[in-house]
């Protein structure tokens, strides 16, 4: 029996709270849209399409990506919230989709009303580096240092009201109320490049993101935002163990659907997801992106994820008085 009869058979299954409660035929014959509000090529792209290709083979139609891009997630995310609710599109997102209320006060949609949560695909913890001129070594150090010169010291992100700058506030606010400058760049290449030289000394970005930095011994790791190390950076603390008491903070990657669209179908799309994060394939490759990938999501378990980091990070944008130009 060829791998792809096996995974046929495991569609079948997946397929069955579907079929037992509605036709097939009820799925649209159109190929389902995955819309990643990000571009081509980026991080969220690369592990959405991972995904959307090994989703084909659980479900009645072919996934196809479309990347919507502008005004942050906010046009593509606009074009989910307004889509058919029947199956046909799909949203791919990230952290984003939780600060878009709290950034965006005059959304063409409502980000929560309008958006039933499917499935909780994984979770990407972040590391603090610091150029090695700023002379620490270690969480207390760095805390120390900003802490005798209030405003003096800036620090890096890719982006404004972005996962790494959110992530960074609430360390700072975790770890006392530290004043640290935020200067964000458009990307994270843009930052990195000033923090390498030296320029700007402290940037959060991504684990995944960070590795190569580590490797070449071009920065250094200050700590992780999870409550383990991770096993692609063993030697980079948690800051749990530096004394920032349970800090955790990760930007992370949900599958969305239209508010209304059928329950029936909505179990579908979320049996279809956790079989393709079951895959050891799919597992080991976002495990090398050093995700934390989730394979027993359901929809209320999602939707109570993503109401937690609702309430968890809108206050934080407040206090830091964020918003989306600044």
């Amino acid at each position: 029996m060829n791998r792809r009869h096996v995974l046929g058979l495991g569609a079948a299954g997946a397929l069955a709270p579907f079929a037992s409660q509605a036709q097939t035929s009820a799925w649209p014959t159109q190929p389902t849209r995955m819309v990643i509000p990000f571009a081509a090529g980026g991080p969220t792209d690369v592990v959405g399409r991972l995904i959307a290709d090994r989703m084909s083979e659980f479900l009645p139609q072919r996934v196809v990506v479309e990347n919507r891009t502008g005004s942050g997630v906010v046009i593509g995310s606009e074009v989910v919230a307004k889509a058919p609710k029947d199956g046909s599109v799909v949203l791919y997102t990230t952290i984003a989709h939780a600060v878009l209320r709290a950034l965006f006060p005059r959304l063409p949609f409502d980000p929560i009303a309008d958006f039933a949560p499917v499935a909780l695909c994984g979770q990407i913890p972040m590391i603090m580096l610091v150029h090695p001129s700023l002379g620490v070594s270690n969480a207390q150090e760095l805390f120390a240092l900003l802490r005798a010169n209030p405003g003096k010291y800036d620090y890096a992100s890719s982006g404004n009201g972005g996962a790494v700058h959110l992530a960074t506030e609430l360390l700072w606010h975790e770890a006392g109320g530290l004043r640290v400058n935020h200067v964000p760049y458009r990307g994270s290449s843009a930052a990195m490049a000033d923090v390498l030289s030296g320029r700007i000394p402290i940037i959060m970005d991504v684990a995944a993101g960070a590795l190569p930095y580590l490797a070449r011994g071009e920065l250094r790791g200050i700590g992780i935002s999870d409550m383990q190390r991770s096993p692609v950076a063993p030697n980079v603390p948690t800051f749990n163990e530096q004394g920032v008491r349970n800090f955790v903070a990760y930007t992370w990657h949900m599958i969305l659907v239209p508010s209304g669209t059928p329950a029936p179908i909505i179990q579908a799309i979320n049996a279809a997801t956790n079989r393709v994060m079951s895959q050891e394939l799919v597992r080991n490759r976002l495990r090398d992106l050093t995700m934390n990938v989730v394979s027993d999501s359901t929809p209320d378990s999602a939707k109570a994820f993503l109401d937690a980091e609702i309430a968890k990070w809108e206050p934080i944008i407040r206090s830091a008085g964020i918003t989306a130009n600044g």
